[in-house]
């Protein structure tokens, strides 16, 4: 991997919740908010979407969709996008189960990808993660610490996005998040 990666960003699409919106759809709203992928990036990979700003797009029957190249810095974060990978789930808040797998399986194939090392277990992802120094986080995350206590708490948050705890999910053992299954 030639680009340096410390974030992994999880997101939703911020549609209503089971609709069949595609990578094309998110394309288009990206188009919509200025969004542009660099032309070489977009013409050597997937030139038909040229805004995306995610690396991958989970829809809700469960097919984890490339949008930009893992070598290509993303549209996700701002201020964080040069070293991150965007993973976007379609949806606010509540994802089908084939999406909640998925997201497991991106995100282990992501970690041994990154890693050069077969993952075993959500326990042996996130330590590979935490060993390469590399967070797994929820947009939201981002958001500022008004307070300065060191935790980003409801109040602080300037999106729900992905509107799911992602440590909640982690220590759960990567699976579906109870109040959020569709």
């Amino acid at each position: 991997m030639k680009r340096l990666i410390n974030a992994i960003v999880i997101h939703c699409s911020a549609s209503p919740n089971g609709s069949k919106h595609t990578v094309a759809d998110i394309d288009a709203m990206h188009k919509v908010r200025g969004f542009k992928r660099d032309t070489q990036a977009a013409r050597n990979f997937n030139p038909e979407l040229k805004h995306v700003g995610y690396h991958f797009v989970i829809t809700t029957d469960g097919v984890v969709h490339t949008a930009r190249g893992i070598e290509e810095i993303g549209a996700h974060v701002q201020g964080s996008n040069a070293k991150s990978i965007g993973v976007c789930m379609i949806g606010t808040d509540k994802f089908t189960e084939a999406q909640w797998e998925a997201l497991h399986n991106c995100i282990i194939g992501l970690t041994s990808r990154i890693s050069g090392v077969q993952v075993m277990s959500p326990t042996h992802c996130t330590t590979l993660l935490r060993d390469m120094e590399i967070s797994l986080k929820g947009h939201r995350d981002y958001s500022p610490d008004l307070n300065g206590d060191g935790i980003i708490t409801r109040n602080e948050w300037l999106k729900i996005c992905p509107g799911f705890s992602v440590k909640d999910w982690i220590h759960g053992g990567m699976i579906e998040v109870s109040g959020h299954i569709l």
